[in-house]
């Protein structure tokens, strides 16, 4: 067993927790659960593997706001949402944000177990394909200073309309200009771009090697 077999449980119902703590351990995963996203942020360190499956509205910090900020952190664990009846709508929101696949209670233990094994191989084919930081800062630096500062906006967490009104352009600009940032970076989600983003700004932030 490995840190890539692990899987994150983020759910405030206990029962519930506990429930898919067994199945998972049953099935030879590595499990860890959290009653809220807060607890989840203090334990959680960088450079942790697995996957989350994660309750879409919580007391306090909900699903949605805990990916935002899991983005922000460039912590690269892919999401899949919990939802009850009635929350589709969100969860396919939380997808276009990033996130990997959702379930709606009650889920069955085979579509449980095929989402967390599906979730766990795309990480690790992510991991394994990831480009080198200089071909990322490469593609950064094909990107115009307005897809620059768009991309800076779009990964701190701002949706398209906000981005709009924060540079007094339309909707459909934004919209267009986040595509082709897409494109340049070859980012296939929001996520992804996140954790793009991060690593240009550390090799951006870099000082240079002294010569001596």
């Amino acid at each position: 067993m490995n840190d890539a077999d692990t899987v994150f449980v983020i759910d405030d119902d206990a029962s519930l927790r506990e429930a898919l703590k067994l199945l998972l351990e049953t099935e030879g995963f590595r499990v860890e659960v959290y009653a809220s996203s807060g607890a989840f942020l203090d334990a959680c360190q960088p450079g942790r593997q697995g996957c989350i499956i994660l309750d879409l509205s919580m007391p306090g910090m909900d699903g949605l706001t805990l990916q935002k900020t899991l983005q922000a952190r460039a912590i690269r664990l892919p999401v899949i949402f919990l939802t009850g009846q009635g929350a589709v709508p969100l969860a396919v929101q939380a997808m276009k944000e990033g996130a990997v696949d959702f379930l709606e209670k009650p889920a069955t233990h085979e579509e449980i177990l095929g989402r967390v094994r599906t979730a766990l191989a795309d990480a690790k084919r992510r991991a394994d394909s990831d480009p080198a930081d200089t071909e990322i800062l490469e593609r950064y630096q094909r990107l115009t200073p307005r897809q620059r500062e768009i991309m800076n906006l779009v990964t701190s967490g701002l949706s398209n309309k906000e981005v709009a009104r924060k540079l007094d352009i339309s909707i459909r600009t934004a919209e267009g200009h986040r595509l082709r940032i897409m494109e340049k970076m070859q980012a296939a989600s929001l996520w992804e771009l996140t954790r793009l983003a991060q690593v240009c700004q550390a090799l951006v932030k870099s000082p240079a090697p002294r010569e001596d």
